[in-house]
């Protein structure tokens, strides 16, 4: 495979952590902010004053006048003047470990390792693995601003073979572990390694391959918009802003779990034929109504589907046509999607929320995609390619909370 030349650079840091005294620590944490609807952030902000969403995904205080960032900037900073919040003394990596049932029964664990990831230019060694949605980001880069902080870690895939391995070995010196059950059964592990042997074989292990970045590629940019902002009105120092924090996982099928990221259809006009439209470019083929049959149906076939008020069908090849077995739902049902009349597209992770939103009218209809497998984005990405946006939905997610990274 070939990747994009250049070497990550991948350090330890200080980290800030909570005080000990906070106990339980899964009263702190929280999921990364693109995951959080409102209704679990009320609910995580209940759960303590010093929950991470604070600072996360902060809220505007209109009694005060301030808006969301300078809470967040406030609040921060409190934590710190206050003893919430403890820098460690000495730059550290944080190997981190998820363990969870995955959707088959199957016992599963993730280990990585947070670390401070050098940006890099385009066409360096972190390499984005799917397009991303226009969006202007600014929301991230003026909570970056505020804070001058990395409050949840980015995501990464090293090409590194023995990052698993050495992550482990790293674990039997480590100096301090905290763990936290989240909202879904997942436990979360940390463990601190600020030993000289421990650092160095981790860091060159990662040193020499490139990183793909699997899930954060909004705040990737918004990290390379804030360091070009401080390299122009600092007189080129970065101070802390020519990294930022991520979790880097070896890319292999073991350590890894892909869900899918189906497509919600509203606004089609009045009177549109979908059906007619589809079968332009598949065979429409009747497929169960029940969420988990229809997924093995789909696994099973090598298809995509789409669910509408009318019924449920698999998206086969039309006729004569070479199997699509292999390609991924997602650049095929994109494809379909921009044939269509102007409509609306969301997202939804559970194939049971996604026919639940046909069903009581939320959504015209479904497309219903497989997940990418591991393989598919190691090709990807060794082609020199991207993916279709919102192909892949890495879980579990690492949780904010665990440690913080401060600029300064």
């Amino acid at each position: 495979m070939c990747y994009a030349s250049g070497v990550p650079r991948f350090r330890p840091f200080r980290g800030l952590r909570y005080a000990a005294s906070l106990a339980p620590l899964a009263d702190l944490i929280a999921p990364p902010y693109d995951v959080v609807e409102a209704e679990e952030r009320r609910r995580l902000a209940v759960r303590s004053p010093y929950n991470s969403i604070g600072v996360e995904l902060p809220v505007a205080d209109a009694e005060r006048d301030l808006d969301r960032y300078e809470v967040a900037a406030e609040l921060f900073a409190s934590w710190q003047a206050g003893g919430v919040l403890v820098r460690d003394p000495s730059p550290a990596f944080y190997v981190y470990k998820m363990r969870f049932v995955d959707q088959a029964g199957e016992m599963r664990a993730t280990t990585g390792v947070i670390g401070a990831l050098g940006l890099e230019p385009s066409g360096g060694a972190v390499v984005p693995h799917e397009q991303t949605m226009a969006a202007p980001g600014w929301d991230r880069l003026d909570l970056l601003r505020a804070c001058r902080v990395n409050s949840s870690p980015i995501w990464g895939l090293s090409l590194a073979a023995g990052l698993t391995a050495a992550c482990t070995k790293a674990i039997e010196r480590a100096r301090a572990h905290v763990a936290a059950s989240d909202d879904e059964s997942t436990v979360h592990e940390m463990w601190l390694v600020d030993d000289d042997e421990s650092i160095s074989l981790i860091a060159g292990l990662v040193a020499p391959e490139a990183v793909i970045v699997a899930d954060g590629h909004h705040r990737h940019e918004t990290a390379e918009r804030y360091r070009a902002e401080c390299l122009a009105h600092h007189d080129g120092a970065t101070d802390g802003s020519d990294s930022i924090m991520a979790f880097l996982a070896e890319l292999s099928p073991e350590e890894l779990t892909l869900g899918a990221i189906h497509r919600l259809v509203s606004g089609l006009p009045d009177g549109f034929d979908l059906l007619g439209a589809i079968a332009g470019h598949f065979q429409l083929e009747p497929a169960p109504l029940c969420a988990v049959a229809l997924t093995g149906e789909m696994a099973s076939r090598g298809a995509p589907a789409l669910a509408t008020i009318a019924g449920t069908w698999l998206l086969l090849p039309p006729a004569k046509s070479p199997s699509h077995r292999d390609e991924l739902d997602s650049r095929r049902v994109d494809e379909l999607l921009a044939t269509l009349a102007p409509h609306e597209t969301e997202y939804e992770h559970s194939p049971e929320r996604a026919l639940d939103a046909v069903r009581d009218g939320r959504a015209q209809a479904a497309l219903l995609v497989r997940p990418a497998t591991v393989g598919q984005l190691a090709e990807v990405v060794g082609a020199g390619v991207k993916m279709p946006p919102k192909s892949t939905y890495f879980h579990p997610k690492p949780r904010t909370g665990f440690v913080f990274r401060p600029l300064a």
